[in-house]
């Protein structure tokens, strides 16, 4: 590996990232294509999945992409599906060399990509770059592969622990720039998930709000009864910005009709002690395409989802205030009774937000 292909990578993957939150359920990929040391096409995959980032750096490149290296963050797709291979448009615009970040995981692919570009008489290095890839990719390899999309859980607390006071006031906790660095991350995430409870008492929009982004997350609240307000800011929005209401069996008809009229989409999901399953949640929003999934709480379904062992990364806002015993815990009941049952994350980030900390975790 050399400096250079080390830095088209890297640029690769920042082009590749772009994508996050918008191109579900296709991976978040980028491209860079370069031609005697001149970079002559960049790419990344578009909204809604396609153009794949090769076809678009192919399409810059024009006939510069010939005898060029061309990097790209994940192994070109093989197979026939909406649009030709990617691998296809690299053999067919004379590409000579072909960088990949990772192999992809995905059974129509799983190594034809790179089989398809070396019969055709191109060098493929596979590797530069993979660690950064894989955790980019996290998501789009755990559907996959699991059927389930990545989860970041997002909590936002006072010093010691608490989301809101004994009456309910949580605005503002944190401040102003803890709350926008929040929209950042919703628009890399396909969805924003939140519990009912939430739903009723913030009566949030759960947008990406002055980022200027074109296409907003799906909104996505799990409850089981279906008792969410009509009136809320989700049911007017839902024609607008899609809301998905994940809820248990044999809920009121009335609500669902209700709930249909509004635009919203009803997922049935299983429950599980007496509540929705996280695990079958998951598996249901893996299957409708989302790869990354963005929960805001609260307590109950922040409980149910680290209790499940479904939680991938734990991002934390920590304010310099304490609130008491009184005030409502940020996760709920786990039923621990070792330290040892408890899942332990690995510290990856901390940083001042404003007046606020930023910390962030991942699963061991």
């Amino acid at each position: 590996m050399s400096m250079s292909d080390a830095r088209y990578m890297a640029l690769a993957l920042s082009l590749g990232r772009r994508g996050q939150g918008v191109c579900w359920p296709n991976p978040a990929v980028g491209c860079v294509i370069v031609n005697e040391g001149r970079i002559v096409g960049r790419g990344w995959t578009q909204p809604g999945g396609r153009p794949h980032a090769e076809v678009v750096a192919l399409a810059q490149a024009g006939g510069a992409a010939r005898g060029a290296t061309a990097y790209v963050t994940l192994e070109p797709c093989a197979h026939h599906g909406k649009t030709p291979p990617c691998a296809e448009a690299l053999i067919a615009a004379g590409v000579a060399r072909v960088v990949a970040a990772i192999e992809d995981c995905d059974p129509r692919v799983a190594g034809n990509g790179f089989e398809m570009l070396r019969r055709a008489g191109i060098e493929v290095s596979v590797g530069i770059g993979e660690d950064a890839a894989a955790r980019d990719l996290a998501g789009f390899f755990l559907k996959t592969e699991l059927g389930r999309p990545w989860v970041t859980l997002k909590l936002a607390s006072s010093f010691d622990g608490r989301i809101a006071t004994a009456s309910g006031e949580s605005q503002w906790i944190t401040g102003p720039e803890a709350r926008r660095a929040v929209h950042a991350m919703r628009a890399r995430h396909d969805a924003v998930l939140v519990g009912a409870g939430t739903a009723r008492s913030d009566d949030p929009s759960l947008t990406v709000r002055d980022m200027g982004v074109a296409q907003q997350p799906v909104r996505v609240v799990v409850s089981r009864y279906l008792d969410l307000p009509l009136m809320s800011q989700l049911a007017r929005t839902a024609r607008q910005v899609p809301v998905w209401l994940c809820h248990g069996p044999g809920v009121d008809g009335d609500r669902v009709r209700a709930w249909e009229g509004t635009g919203a989409r009803l997922i049935p999901c299983a429950v599980e002690a007496g509540q929705i399953s996280a695990t079958d949640l998951l598996r249901q929003l893996g299957g409708q395409g989302l790869t990354r999934v963005f929960c805001e709480g609260g307590a109950s379904l922040a409980a149910s989802l680290l209790a499940a062992d479904m939680v991938d990364e734990l991002v934390g806002f920590t304010a310099g205030l304490a609130i008491g015993a009184e005030g409502l815990p940020a996760v709920g009941v786990l039923g621990l009774e070792q330290l040892s049952e408890a899942a332990r994350f690995d510290l990856i980030e901390t940083r001042a937000i404003g007046a606020d900390i930023l910390h962030r975790w991942q699963r061991q």
